[in-house]
């Protein structure tokens, strides 16, 4: 499959279905309010969560496959999803997008592989500096962060920079001055991210197969999260509580709070040796 192919836009009746999957209007004209504005939507719509993995389900990245997931079956997904979703909305509503690609930082420091994560650069109609949106990283940034502000910039999510890396041209994004993931600044296509999915998704090396997650914010902003069997509920102010939910109600858990109806539950992990 070409490229092209990958990302075939979305139709107009696509483009509205998306629009009310997250509870938007269609924007006038691809202005930076309206990016804000959907890119909150999307968070609080959408959940970041990782159940095809342990449902056994394929994932598949094409716009097509991304939009049936996402908005026809109310599904969610991981960054790759979440984000390749969100660019053929912003491109089929005007805006200029390009898919980035990001490696995380993992806890020692060390970064994870090429292709680990996938952000994008959006270009609106009344802005002249682009902007960083992600809506795929779980916990993150609310709203979409200037691209090449290289100040504090605060967001509800907490405080963000964006600074250049010690080598090369790449960019590193920190929160409460911790760097969350290394930026790529070439563009790339969506099928140059199926190679490190796969891994993330296959792999007993990968987080995204070790863990079973699905993560929402809601428009409080708190944000609720079902990891296993593991209820949380994190506050603004990152005050949490947690609670067990018993195996014959968790179904009815992932309806309540992510509005997934789910005909089958995910398998629970097994712990992998080093």
């Amino acid at each position: 499959m070409t490229p092209l192919e990958d990302q075939a836009p979305l139709t107009e009746d696509q483009t509205a279905a998306y629009l009310a999957r997250i509870g938007a209007e269609r924007p006038q004209a691809a202005t930076a309010e309206a990016l804000r504005d959907l890119h909150l939507r999307h968070l609080t719509a959408v959940p970041f969560e990782n159940l095809s993995i342990h449902l056994g389900e394929d994932i598949v990245l094409t716009t097509q496959a991304l939009y049936d997931k996402l908005v026809q079956r109310r599904r969610g997904g991981f960054c790759y999803e979440l984000n390749g979703g969100f660019a053929a909305l912003l491109t089929s509503l005007g805006y200029g997008v390009e898919l980035l690609s990001a490696r995380v930082f993992m806890p020692d420091g060390r970064l994870g592989p090429p292709y680990d994560h996938m952000a994008l650069r959006v270009r609106t109609a009344d802005d002249p500096g682009p902007w960083l949106a992600d809506v795929g990283f779980g916990r993150h940034t609310h709203l979409p962060l200037r691209y090449a502000d290289r100040a504090d910039q605060r967001d509800p999510g907490g405080v963000f920079r964006i600074t250049e890396a010690p080598e090369g041209d790449d960019l590193d994004v920190l929160q409460e001055d911790s760097p969350v993931f290394r930026l790529e600044q070439r563009p790339r296509e969506l099928g140059d991210f199926e190679a490190t999915c796969w891994w993330q998704r296959t792999s007993p090396k990968s987080h995204f197969t070790r863990s079973l997650t699905c993560s929402r914010l809601t428009g409080t902003g708190e944000r609720v999260t079902l990891s296993g069997d593991r209820l949380l509920v994190t506050a603004a102010d990152g005050a949490r509580t947690e609670r067990r939910i018993p195996e014959g109600e968790l179904a009815d858990a992932y309806r309540e709070h992510f509005g997934m109806v789910l005909d089958r539950l995910p398998t629970r992990p097994v712990s992998h040796p080093e």
